[in-house]
C-alpha cells in the first residue's frame, strides 16, 4: 500500500489541504501534518502529526512515504524547503522526499510571487521529483461554484501524483 503525506502550512486555503487529504482513495495509507498556524482553523483527524513533532514517523526516510503534498505552501515553508532547512515536520518531510527521490508536490499560495519566491520555486523545480503546482484555476471545466473549483485543483494535484480520479470535467 502506497503512503501519502499531506502537509498543511499556515497559508490561506488550509481547508483545501484538508479536503485533498480526505479525498485520497482508500487504497492509499494517508497521513496529515498541520502547522501551528493551520491547526488554529482545522480540527484533528486520524493520522495527524503536529508540525513541531520532528521525531514523528514522516521525519524518517525509512517510514517510506511515497508521495508528499505541501498544500497550501506558505512562502516561509517554500523558502525553508528550497534552502534545506528542516526545522519542523513539514520541512523535514519535504527534505526526506527530496533525498529519497520521492514525489513532492508543492502548492505555493501567494500572489503576486516576488523574485525571491520565483527563485525558490525554480531551484526546487529543477529537482526531478519536485513539482511546483500552485492552485491555479481553469474555466474549461465550467465550474459553477467554489466546490467545483476545489475539485479541479485537487484532481490536477492527484493527476500529478499518479492518483486516479474523476474529480473534475476533463478537456474535451
Amino acid at each position: 500500500m502506497k503512503k501519502v503525506l499531506v502537509c498543511v502550512s499556515g497559508a490561506s486555503t488550509a481547508s483545501l489541504g484538508i479536503k485533498l487529504y480526505n479525498l485520497i482513495p482508500p487504497e492509499y495509507e494517508r497521513y496529515l501534518v498541520i502547522s501551528e498556524n493551520a491547526k488554529v482553523v482545522l480540527e484533528k483527524e486520524e493520522n495527524i502529526f503536529l508540525n513541531d513533532d520532528i521525531a514523528a514517523a514522516p521525519a524518517s526516510g525509512s517510514f517510506g512515504i511515497d508521495i508528499t503534498f505541501v498544500v497550501p505552501c506558505s512562502m516561509n515553508t517554500l523558502a525553508k524547503i528550497a534552502l534545506g532547512i528542516a526545522d519542523n515536520l513539514i520541512t523535514r518531510a519535504a527534505s526526506v522526499a527530496i533525498k529519497e527521490k520521492k514525489k513532492l508536490i508543492i502548492a505555493p499560495r501567494e500572489m503576486p510571487f516576488s523574485q525571491i519566491h520565483l527563485e525558490h520555486m525554480l531551484k526546487l523545480s529543477r529537482l526531478q521529483n519536485v513539482i511546483i503546482a500552485p492552485p491555479v484555476i481553469a474555466y474549461y471545466n465550467k465550474p459553477k461554484n467554489i466546490e467545483e473549483v476545489e475539485m479541479f485543483l485537487i484532481g490536477k494535484w492527484f493527476d500529478l501524483a499518479g492518483i486516479k480520479n474523476n474529480l473534475f470535467k476533463r478537456w474535451q
